[in-house]
């Protein structure tokens, strides 16, 4: 039977989510939670990729595994069994072909910002000291969502057949002591969000105004956009899917 599992986790310790040979993961630490104690080889294929230090509050996986008759019990089993750096939520069964990278129809992340020095969200959050203009970085986010080719912010030498993605929401919001960059799209490219939100500082900072953003994606080129930003403020905060994938007769 195949089942979503969802999870959340803090990515400082593992070279992000997708097996690699000489690295931790998150999917080699949760893969071996699940095999042990379903008591057979489980596999998982997550909603996505995360990076080094990447965090997800709302992440899933399918996995296809023999019938699980208390999926509460296994979900408390699992978290006295994982790290703490790794929680399950929920396991809940899905139809035979549902997928949990394929099938997610929206994905969101935010990027949080801290102006001072905070030894609270250190590793939580990018530190920013200089002056940023906040109006000029929400300009230059609405003119992004007018784009659908996001080539200039892509990772180089990527495997990608499509540089396109649906940018439903781009917006900074201040909550408190940090800076929230909120970002919505059917897909991102790899690298994309730290480098955009790299961009926005650019603007934030002067070194370019909000039309430049017309001339940096136009160029398609990695080398026009901003630097990528540290991977410690990064969160994956939703993914979403259609509800044709549950299924209603095996819950």
């Amino acid at each position: 039977m195949r089942y979503f599992v969802q999870f959340s986790y803090f990515g400082k310790a593992y070279h992000g989510w997708q097996n690699q040979p000489n690295a931790i993961t998150v999917q080699e630490v949760l893969e071996k939670a699940l095999s042990t104690l379903l008591r057979e080889k489980v596999e998982v294929v997550g909603a996505g990729r995360t990076d080094a230090g990447v965090h997800a509050k709302q992440m899933f996986c399918h996995m296809d595994v023999g019938s699980i008759s208390d999926s509460d019990e296994l979900v408390y089993r699992l978290n006295a069994f994982l790290p703490d750096d790794i929680a399950v939520q929920t396991i809940f069964p899905v139809v035979d072909k549902a997928h949990a990278r394929f099938d997610a129809i929206e994905r969101t992340y935010e990027y949080w910002l801290v102006k001072e020095k905070s030894p609270f969200l250190f590793d939580y959050a990018h530190l920013v000291q200089h002056p940023l203009n906040l109006p000029a970085m929400n300009r230059t986010a609405q003119l992004m969502l007018n784009y659908t080719d996001f080539e200039c912010f892509s990772k180089s030498n990527t495997d990608v057949k499509t540089f396109k993605c649906d940018v439903r929401e781009a917006v900074w919001t201040v909550d408190k002591d940090k800076w929230v960059f909120t970002i919505t799209a059917d897909r991102f490219l790899r690298n994309m969000v730290r480098a955009v939100v790299g961009t926005l500082l650019d603007v934030g900072q002067g070194k370019m105004s909000p039309e430049d953003i017309h001339k940096v994606i136009a160029s398609k080129d990695r080398g026009e956009a901003g630097v990528s930003v540290p991977a410690k403020g990064l969160y994956l905060t939703k993914v979403l899917y259609p509800k044709e994938i549950f299924d209603e007769q095996k819950g």
